[in-house]
């Protein structure tokens, strides 16, 4: 069976913030024909968008799977839901308990009703490019050419973008 290395972006900013992280890694480790790779340090950022909310914690991990990218997404959206995400019923970049986002899998583009990778803000966020940079510096993004401490770097020297008041380690 073909194996896919997947980084995933992990964040919170509701409830028990360090919980909800643990719990989605330990639901990474769980998952079907999949085996966790690397967790990056947890950091601290703003939120990002109009909707007036706490700081996030972030992070990232990557995984090795047999999975194909809808399965992957599902069950993310499973542990998501564990940790009482009802994306049904939140606003557009409003507070969550658990956000779980693929943000490259493999060498795939995938465009697909509800399911973008890489993921499609990837590059503006320092908040998702800073913890997969520590565990895939030099990972290259399919459709970009360049590897995630090239698009940090540009990212950073830019003005760093949005969310990008990083606090640091959490």
């Amino acid at each position: 069976m073909d194996r896919t290395v997947v980084y995933i972006g992990i964040g919170s900013n509701l409830g028990d913030r360090r919980e909800h992280i643990a719990a989605a890694v330990r639901g990474l480790r769980e998952m079907p024909e999949t085996l966790l790779g690397r967790v990056a340090t947890t950091i601290e950022t703003e939120p990002v968008g109009p909707i007036e909310q706490g700081a996030f914690l972030n992070t990232a991990a990557s995984i090795t799977t047999g999975l194909t990218p809808l399965e992957v997404l599902e069950c993310l959206q499973a542990i998501e839901r564990e940790r009482g995400r009802d994306r049904g019923s939140e606003t557009r970049w409003g507070p969550r308990t658990l956000d779980l986002d693929i943000l490259v899998f493999g060498d795939r583009v995938v465009q697909e009703p509800g399911l973008i990778i890489p993921h499609k803000r990837l590059q503006e966020r320092g908040f998702v490019l800073i913890p997969l940079a520590e565990i895939g510096p030099e990972l290259k993004v399919p459709g970009t050419g360049r590897t995630v401490r090239e698009l940090l770097d540009e990212l950073l020297g830019a003005d760093a973008g949005p969310g990008a008041d990083l606090r640091g380690p959490a």
